[in-house]
């Protein structure tokens, strides 16, 4: 087991003047910290525009300067954001490249596509182009990595010419890659793609054993077609801790914090509105998070043991013993590291520091062996298995040498948009399910379940059910097709189900039972209304028993998203 702290450098409001550079510099401080008392890395984030939640834009320069603070411990990009439109491939290559030099060859480097709104809208970037976008350009950064000179590219989303793209980096071929996830889909994406998985989903360890199980199957099997040059093959989970000999005490110090990141991460990946420079999430926290299943009041000291989620998300708040514990559960289920998220909410720098210096003396040297060296020998033959149906480094076309002008124009004409009945059709799709996610959310929010119920009578469940199937995207159903089955239970005690078929990559809504449903969900007519407008969290709900799901819950986390509803992170 590895073990790491994660960056988002959160601010909540209100601000004053020097706070964003207190927050740095803290975080600078605690790295050292981390360094010093044997944290295997530190990741940092990279987002935009997400004030409060993470102003942390310029990962690759924080990760400059902690390399300069520190000796051993690894440096993590957590995550690259490799849309053009937010990064140019070619930059991307070179931050990297820089930082390994810089740092002695420590770099990680995770990389995605980002999902909230907020960023894709403010770089231009379409959402049903952006797992697309990523393979495209993670192909041709590794390759810039390896290639000398690069060969160039021409593909929908990047057209670059021949270029020598230096430096180079220390590690060989290049940094171990990954990738951040969200659920299972995603984790054996990761693994398709030989890749690390990130894994952000707050998940208990009995739950991580099924993901894990299932990462490594892939890595093992010829579905493993590495996306660089190198395989990495972790699995990592990223949970919010606070340490302290008495349990009351890390609560008190860390809980609020571990409950903002969350609530804002949801405020943020929902369809909550925001109004930048104007929202206060912070204040929205102290108002509703209870609601949104956040409630302080669940969360008591004297556990036996540590659950991630108890009613409202907990984590690694507790005692050296208790947290032990659950480090002992998770590396059972075959997790690789854990990364703590420590500076969240208003958590203080003196109990971040204090709780790294705990877990340096008390929780470290019970996990201090590291099995590489067996890991990597049974994963060998599947490894080079794997990188031997990764298409090789390229060599530079015949005779081709620098021309200015023959270069802009075909880069000219590249950047020229297409409009096909394709890009017509997900243009008037995204708008669709846009309309649709902000119609709901305007319906339930702030509404008790009477009111909602009264909105959502035989008629109106008939036009959302439609308007549902029509706001179907394949390309976030991850191949499903089937019956989904929607039993919505009212306050009088009458149920109605609905029935979701989906078919070669259509869907279509009928009243009534499914023939053969491979998913069935029971709710509340008006909490499932809050689910798929962003405004309850289905974990509290399903823990609360007032959802529950039958059948494959897989399909759980897919079913908002892929009929318009918030995209999970």
């Amino acid at each position: 087991m590895r073990f790491s702290i994660f960056y988002e450098h959160q601010l909540p409001r209100p601000w004053d003047n020097g706070a964003e550079q207190r927050l740095y510099q803290d975080a600078l401080d605690q790295v050292e910290i981390a360094d010093r008392v044997g944290f295997d890395r530190i990741w940092a984030v990279e987002h935009h525009f997400l004030e409060e939640y993470s102003h942390s834009s310029a990962p690759e320069v924080f990760l400059a300067a902690a390399s300069q603070r520190t000796k051993r411990i690894r440096l993590g990009h957590g995550i690259v954001q490799l849309p053009p439109g937010v990064n140019h491939p070619a930059r991307v290559a070179e931050r990297v490249a820089t930082l390994d030099l810089v740092s002695g060859g420590r770099v990680e480097f995770g990389t995605g596509e980002s999902s909230s709104s907020a960023e894709l809208g403010g770089f231009g970037v379409r959402r049903a182009d952006k797992r697309e976008q990523w393979q495209d350009a993670i192909d041709a950064i590794t390759r810039m990595f390896v290639e000398e000179p690069f060969a160039g590219w021409r593909s929908r989303h990047l057209q670059m010419p021949p270029r020598n793209v230096v430096p180079k980096p220390v590690q060989k071929p290049h940094p171990p890659l990954w990738v951040a996830c969200s659920r299972r889909e995603t984790i054996e994406f990761a693994a398709r793609n030989g890749m690390g998985a990130l894994s952000f989903s707050f998940v208990e360890p009995e739950d991580a054993a099924r993901w894990v199980d299932a990462y490594y199957r892939i890595i093992e099997s010829d579905a493993c077609v590495p996306a660089g040059f190198a395989v990495n093959p972790n699995v990592a989970v990223v949970l919010p801790m606070m340490l302290h000999e008495d349990e009351a005490t890390a609560i008190d110090r860390g809980i609020d914090g571990a409950h903002f990141f969350g609530f804002a991460l949801a405020h943020y990946y929902g369809t909550t509105p925001h109004d930048p420079g104007r929202t206060d999430v912070w204040e929205q926290f102290r108002e509703r998070r209870a609601a949104k299943g956040f409630d302080r009041d669940q969360i008591i000291a004297n556990a036996e043991a540590l659950n991630v989620n108890v009613g409202s998300l907990r984590g690694a708040i507790g005692t050296p013993d208790q947290v032990a514990d659950l480090i002992r559960r998770y590396e059972a289920a075959g997790v690789d590291e854990i990364s703590f998220v420590m500076q969240s909410g208003p958590t203080r720098h003196e109990h971040i520091c204090e709780a790294l210096e705990l877990f340096g003396k008390s929780v470290l040297p019970r996990f201090a062996e590291h099995h590489d060296a067996a890991k990597a020998a049974r994963l060998a033959p599947a490894i080079e298995a794997a990188l031997s149906r990764r298409a090789p480094a390229r060599d530079l076309p015949p005779g081709y040498r620098i021309d200015e002008d023959a270069e802009v124009l075909r880069a000219r004409r590249a950047r020229r948009p297409r409009v096909t009945l394709r890009t017509v059709r997900d243009e008037a799709r995204a708008s669709g399910r846009r309309r649709f996610q902000q119609g709901f959310y305007r319906l339930v929010h702030d509404r008790s379940d009477e009111q909602i119920e009264r909105r959502f009578g035989s008629r109106a469940q008939r036009i959302f059910f439609t308007g549902m199937a029509r706001a179907y995207d394949p390309k976030l159903a991850g191949g499903f097709a089937g019956e989904l089955e929607f039993r919505l239970t009212r306050t009088d005690g009458t149920a109605t189900p609905w029935t979701v078929e989906v078919r070669d990559g259509k869907a279509q809504a009928r009243p009534g039972p499914a023939r053969e449903a491979r998913f069935t969900l029971v709710a509340g007519t008006a909490d499932f209304l809050r689910v798929l407008a962003g405004d309850a969290n289905p974990a509290v709900l399903l823990m609360d028993g007032r959802l529950k799901v039958r059948g494959d819950i897989e399909l759980a986390p897919r079913v908002s998203e892929m009929f318009g509803g918030p995209s999970p992170y």
